[in-house]
């Protein structure tokens, strides 16, 4: 088995490399331009495995990936390559279109045109899977979850752009017959994790001491999902969902962003005691403009249709986490000397901390 994988430098995409080649024994070829957020330090796992291909690439570079295409001949494409950071896209939205849409565009006619070059039984086999976000969806009511066929509404310039990319991957199903799959997921944790985010923002602040900020009132909720376990699910979905559908991928772990922080200030202070509790650290700031309230993923049809599950609740995979990052300053320390924590994505002036 042969999968071509975009991204593959990134929190997701590293996570999906290493499960590809070390669990499952696949032949890899990563594509990735190496923007801010990605690190071929992910990826020390596979380095030396001669399973393990890589090549800096932009998806926006069609004549790039039309040539990996062509030398690589995958069976597979997992498609995860894109600029993911909301608050960034606020304040930057054109990368976000050139990327997310312009750079699926291009994927996507690479592999139809490869595709379209198959014998018949290589053109059975061949699947395009593309790695979206439950933020296509917009904001949710208590007590809703989203489905597979609930309607779009995306809030931000990197939920419009992802929702743009998918109305293509669909669009190239139905109008050339690309044998394509669609993910979207929730909130994904865990080790490697870019020190932006507010999961692994916040477990170095409480490392360093350093004020952890929550936006609002921090009352917005979203669905966690371990990031082993959303690699496992689009394995799972790549080699066994049925061809031109989605499938949502949740973690059941729905937690107020207040209360995320409160539990990692916790297991901080339990692995290593400091004076005063690490949860005096929190700082409230001003809200992200357009900051959807809550997120819930009904993961129903993955679970049903292909038996899939999570193997990490919130506590078990949020310690784990923590316990990766007080273990492994060499990956995490030169990027918070790039990237020290600073506020993004305000549209007027507010509280930068």
């Amino acid at each position: 088995m042969r999968i071509l994988v975009t991204g593959g430098a990134g929190f997701i995409g590293s996570a999906v490399v290493r499960h590809l080649i070390v669990d499952k024994g696949y032949d890899v070829l990563n594509l990735d331009s190496l923007t801010y957020a990605a690190t071929l330090g992910s990826l020390k796992p596979v380095k030396n495995n001669p399973r393990y291909r890589f090549q800096k690439a932009d998806v926006r570079d069609g004549l790039a990936i039309a040539s990996a295409f062509s030398e690589f001949r995958p069976n597979r494409v997992m498609h995860l390559a894109a600029e993911s950071h909301v608050d960034r896209s606020i304040t930057g939205a054109r990368d976000f279109v050139e990327t997310n849409v312009l750079g699926t565009f291009n994927m996507l006619e690479c592999a139809r045109n490869y595709w379209e070059s198959l014998k018949p039984a290589e053109r059975t086999e061949f699947r395009f899977i593309h790695v979206s976000t439950d933020e296509v969806y917009g904001s949710l009511a208590d007590g809703d979850l989203f489905s597979e066929t609930t309607r779009y509404d995306p809030s931000s310039p990197y939920s419009a752009t992802k929702a743009a990319s998918d109305h293509l991957v669909k669009a190239w199903a139905r109008t050339y017959g690309l044998p394509i799959l669609i993910s979207n997921c929730s909130n994904n944790f865990g080790p490697y994790h870019f020190p932006e985010k507010l999961v692994p923002l916040a477990i170095l602040n409480a490392i360093e001491g350093k004020p952890i900020s929550v936006y609002g009132d921090g009352r917005h909720v979203r669905d966690w999902l371990f990031v082993e376990d959303h690699a496992r699910a689009l394995d799972l979905i790549a080699g066994r969902g049925r061809t031109g559908e989605s499938y949502n991928i949740g973690g059941r772990n729905e937690r107020q962003n207040i209360d995320v922080v409160r539990s990692i200030c916790s297991i901080v202070d339990s692995l290593i005691p400091a004076r005063r509790p690490r949860e005096e650290l929190i700082r409230f700031v001003q809200d992200r403009p357009g900051h959807d309230m809550r997120y819930a993923i009904d993961g129903s049809k993955l679970q049903t249709e292909l038996g899939w599950a999570p193997l990490e609740s919130f506590e078990s995979g949020l310690r784990r986490t923590i316990e990766w990052y007080l273990g492994n300053e060499w990956w995490w320390g030169p990027l918070r000397k790039n990237y020290d924590g600073a506020r993004l994505g305000l549209t007027t002036p507010g509280d930068a901390t």
